[in-house]
């Protein structure tokens, strides 16, 4: 038995929500191409994603903790299949089209710099003056402009609806990127975001406690924590290696089933019927319920204040900050030190942003090496 491309349009069609954006109704790509025999345009968009140098970068770009802090902790490339997975389960709830929202989900984060969110801070700080830096921007502009693979365009060449996902990540629609009608996103597109949210709370509070920067005594002070642990039996006051696992696996379970929950009622109560319904709506439609939504808040307030700014932590956003403002600076004066291909797109982005683009290509350890090269 074989499916083609139009069976598999149909069939995503039959069984999909109303409210779902279906493959067959996409808004096309900016460059005319023949269409895949056996996979839909969003099955297509999530593979040429998935083959992007941008993507395996992921891999050696930090999260919170650095590479170099040990192995078990998380990368950006990490953080990016969790919040896929995480999107996917909610999605195949609610009947939203999965390979929308994987595709979505996988490239959200490939505009990050070095570094995590320390390295977008510097970055945009930078560049101010110059256009400003913003990761969400950074992956519209990887997709569609620097990963080159194809002769006949600039870009990956991705459907209207991934990339107006990663656009509306966060809520916002991102510089240099015209919707066709200003408004909330699929909700696939909503989906990931909210899954972006609770997967990095769960899986930053599992690496603390891992790394020993949070101490289990701490998380007494989350009122959610403390019920799921008393729910499950567990002892807060040491939280052994097993049981950490049964907490975040709980934690995680709490909030996809209340994202499940909470965004098919809000569904059911605006009576939308269709995917640009959902775009139409005055509000975004994917969320938590009320309990849920402040318990999310309560749990990233107790890990900014713990966890985030660590001073071991801390330590290391200083070093990152040095390592970029001294690439940059370095570049920037003496644009004969960048790589010969680097040197040929001044003329066209802007030395700025050339060296900005670059920079924000590069690794942790790449980053660091080029660094250590420059340093006398």
């Amino acid at each position: 038995m074989r499916f083609s491309r139009e069976t598999l349009l149909e069939l995503e069609a039959s069984r999909l929500a109303p409210y779902a954006q279906k493959a067959r109704d996409t808004r096309g790509r900016a460059h005319p191409e023949p269409e895949s025999l056996y996979r839909t345009p969003y099955q297509k968009d999530r593979d040429r994603i998935l083959h992007t140098t941008a993507f395996r970068r992921l891999e050696y770009k930090t999260q919170v903790l650095p590479g170099w802090a040990g192995d078990y902790y998380r990368t950006r490339l990490t953080h990016t299949l969790e919040v896929a997975q995480v999107s996917r389960s909610i999605a195949r709830a609610l009947g939203l089209n999965e390979d929308l929202t994987e595709a979505i989900a996988l490239s959200h984060d490939l505009g990050h710099p070095p570094f995590g969110h320390t390295g977008e801070h510097v970055l945009n700080a930078l560049m101010q003056g110059h256009g400003g830096f913003e990761h969400n921007a950074q992956a519209l502009r990887i997709l569609t402009h620097l990963e080159v693979r194809y002769p006949g365009f600039r870009g990956l060449n991705l459907t209207y609806e991934v990339l107006e996902g990663i656009a509306t990540h966060e809520a916002a629609y991102s510089p240099g990127f015209k919707p066709l009608y200003e408004g909330q996103g699929t909700l696939e597109a909503q989906v990931v975001d909210l899954s972006d949210a609770i997967a990095y709370a769960a899986h930053d509070l599992d690496d603390g406690l891992r790394a020993g920067l949070l101490h289990p005594e701490e998380l007494k002070e989350v009122e959610l924590l403390q019920a799921l642990a008393l729910e499950e039996g567990l002892d807060l006051l040491r939280l052994p290696e097993l049981d950490r696992r049964v907490l975040v696996r709980q934690l995680l379970g709490y909030f996809i089933t209340a994202a499940i929950e909470a965004t098919h009622r809000r569904v059911e109560e605006a009576g939308v019927q269709s995917a640009e319904a959902v775009r139409r709506h005055p509000t975004r439609l994917a969320a938590l319920g009320e309990e849920a939504e402040k318990a999310l808040k309560a749990l990233k307030a107790f890990l900014m204040e713990r966890f985030y700014r660590h001073p071991e932590v801390l330590r290391e956003r200083r070093k990152a900050e040095t390592v970029l403002e001294g690439l940059f600076t370095a570049y920037t004066r003496y644009p004969e030190l960048l790589p010969r291909e680097v040197q040929a797109k001044i003329s066209e982005e802007g030395l700025e942003r050339a060296v900005c683009d670059y920079i924000a290509g590069m690794t942790d350890r790449f980053a660091l090496e080029a660094y250590r090269r420059l340093s006398p």
